[in-house]
């Protein structure tokens, strides 16, 4: 009887060793780049998938040259307490520059040099999310009391929007930094105009808004809640162009990216998930998992950032501290 046991064990413990190491290639990545010792903390892809900014305690923001997988810059933003940490990044969508910022303050950084630009401290509330436009002419702080706050470099100009009623989860901004979307707990997310402040569109959620993305090149608005509601909007128009269609009862985005031609989107997940979706369908396309950290227990990631590489490839940086190349469907 223990004899037979044991032999089943043991098929079973083959089976689930045979099925786990013959996952389909193309679930995998074809490449992986240790880019933070003991995980990551921030991370963003630049739209073109050539360069990514990380934040991590032991590194502070290293900057990483993707196509050659060498390191450019180290850089450092008061990362010596765990108060301190970097917790937001953006790149400009013409690689020129880096936002950091942490719960207290933000730093502007110039990639063509590897100098700093300018590092300010905010003097209410903290900073939840962050974006920068073009050559860093505009920065976009998203804050806990609710308010956004668009400056513009060369005049010091500095505009509140003030539409929200609760925390602000997301923001995002056009590259010529004109066009504002903000999300927040008040379940509303809000495209807006830089210069005066007004609304240009309003997107209602039933739940607090988590993730909100423009297209760079200014054709779609991604808003997405913490429930079950993921949106593709007409930037153009303000009309729906689609919802994200899947099953589960919950799914929440920690990163979005429109492809060059406008005919799919990639998104990531806290669950580590990547998916390839089709814009004129809603539909799920496919999905992958990105490296987890081991060293948590369950071991998990959050997906940072993805960008599309090419019409072949694309890339992506987590908390594992992993970069990771996958291959796209053809």
């Amino acid at each position: 009887m223990f004899s037979n046991r044991l032999f089943s064990f043991c098929k079973l413990m083959i089976l689930i060793a045979l099925v786990t190491g013959c996952q389909p290639a193309d679930t995998q990545p074809i490449e992986r780049w240790r880019h933070a010792a003991e995980g990551a903390y921030a991370a963003d892809i630049s739209n073109d998938g050539t360069v990514s900014a990380v934040s991590s305690i032991h590194h502070g923001i290293s900057v990483w040259d993707l196509e050659k997988n060498a390191l450019k810059y180290t850089w450092s933003q008061q990362q010596d307490s765990a108060d301190n940490l970097v917790l937001a990044v953006d790149i400009a969508n013409n690689n020129s520059h880096v936002l950091t910022a942490n719960k207290e303050s933000f730093s502007l950084w110039n990639v063509n040099t590897g100098e700093s630009e300018g590092y300010w401290k905010v003097r209410e509330s903290t900073i939840r999310d962050i974006a920068t436009s073009n050559n860093g002419d505009h920065l976009l702080i998203g804050k806990t009391n609710g308010t956004v706050v668009h400056v513009t470099m060369a005049s010091g100009r500095r505009l509140e929007f003030l539409g929200h009623s609760e925390k602000i989860n997301t923001v995002d901004m056009l590259p010529n930094g004109r066009v504002a979307i903000s999300g927040g707990n008040d379940f509303v997310a809000y495209v807006w105009d830089t210069q005066s402040g007004q609304v240009i569109y309003q997107f209602n959620h039933p739940s607090r808004v988590t993730k909100v993305a423009l297209d760079p090149q200014g054709r779609y608005a991604f808003t997405a809640d913490s429930k079950k509601d993921a949106h593709i909007w007409n930037l153009r128009t303000g009309k729906l162009v689609n919802s994200l269609k899947y099953t589960n009862r919950q799914e929440v985005f920690s990163s979005v990216r429109f492809s060059p031609d406008g005919s799919q989107l990639l998104t990531g997940a806290p669950t580590r998930k990547v998916s390839l979706w089709n814009i004129g369908t809603g539909q799920r396309l496919k999905s992958w998992r990105v490296t987890p950290r081991e060293d948590i227990r369950p071991a998990g990631a959050v997906v940072y950032s993805a960008a599309f590489r090419d019409n072949k490839h694309f890339i992506t940086e987590s908390s594992s501290g992993f970069a990771e190349l996958w291959p796209l469907p053809q």
